[in-house]
């Protein structure tokens, strides 16, 4: 059975895995990331991977995702959140170091994959993966292949107009994410956290149940807006804040109606993940298992 390496490197962790051509993980490990250097990261993404292979045997190839934004041509990421502001040789430097060749794509893209192979969007061609958390990106599948755009920085959905006033946070993160990620919610409710909200919300609070109202609100808007221009199959919710997708998922089903291109809106069905943290190591391993075959390498 053939079987490769996955990479899901995040802005404060990294989890490594084995997967088969099944999608059965059959190592898997997880660690707070090393955000010192670029050489820091990569040996240890080399030596959890080492770890990996000496528990599960052989690999053929390795996929890799990272958050913001990965230029293919030149094998350069930007991501703030790890390395600063400024592009860094991650494919060199992965290519040093791990003993198969790599294939690495932003995590919007590792997320959408994951669940289009294994998940809620198995086997669908026009998907979008939306990862809601303390930002707000986006995985785009369109009729089975991946959307980029010309700077590979296409699903930056954060950034979707939807207030005609213009305030000063919108510059660092858009408009969407300032007024629907989890830091908004936060302050709407006067709480020190989205999950703070979460939880007052669920004991009858009505500040917390008001600002979720008001963030499925602009939720449903951006989302409008992905199902009149994609005509997606289906509308994936996941990241940190979709975890109490309970009191999220039928509010902004009964709204997105109300805001989109009526025929799209009734072919999109808008789902929850159903791979959880797992979308982005199973992305990553498609991306492995989709690409040119390599000698297997068990150092």
């Amino acid at each position: 059975m053939k079987t490769v390496l996955a990479i899901d490197l995040g802005g404060t962790k990294l989890a490594t895995a084995i997967v088969d051509e099944t999608g059965a993980i059959r190592a898997h490990r997880k660690a707070p990331v090393a955000r010192e250097s670029l050489a820091a990261t990569a040996d240890q993404v080399a030596a959890e991977a080492g770890r990996c292979i000496a528990d599960a045997g052989p690999v053929y190839g390795a996929g890799a995702i990272v958050p913001g934004i990965y230029r293919a041509r030149e094998g350069t990421a930007w991501a703030p959140n790890l390395w600063g502001d400024r592009y860094v040789a991650l494919h060199a430097a992965l290519r040093e170091r791990l003993p198969v060749p790599v294939r690495i794509d932003s995590d919007r893209a590792g997320y959408v994959l994951g669940e289009q192979w294994l998940g809620a969007a198995r086997g669908l061609s026009d998907v979008v993966f939306l990862a809601v958390g303390t930002g707000i990106g986006a995985g785009i599948l369109s009729g089975g292949r991946l959307i980029r755009g010309a700077g590979d920085i296409a699903g930056a959905v954060g950034w979707f107009a939807l207030q005609p006033e213009f305030r000063e946070a919108y510059k660092c993160t858009g408009c969407w994410e300032a007024e629907a990620a989890g830091p908004a919610l936060a302050r709407r409710a006067g709480e020190p956290s989205a999950e703070r909200v979460v939880e007052a919300a669920r004991l009858g609070g009505e500040k917390a149940q008001a600002a979720i109202a008001e963030t499925v609100r602009y939720l449903a808007m951006g989302i409008a807006n992905l199902v009149s221009l994609l005509n997606p199959e289906m509308i994936v919710l996941g990241g940190g804040l979709m975890q109490a997708g309970d009191l999220f998922l039928e509010p902004v089903r009964r709204a997105v109606p109300q805001w989109a291109q009526p025929y799209s809106a009734r072919q999109a069905r808008i789902e929850l993940t159903a791979l959880g943290e797992s979308a982005g190591l199973l992305g990553a391993a498609r991306l492995a298992l989709t690409a040119e075959p390599a000698e297997p390498n068990s150092t």
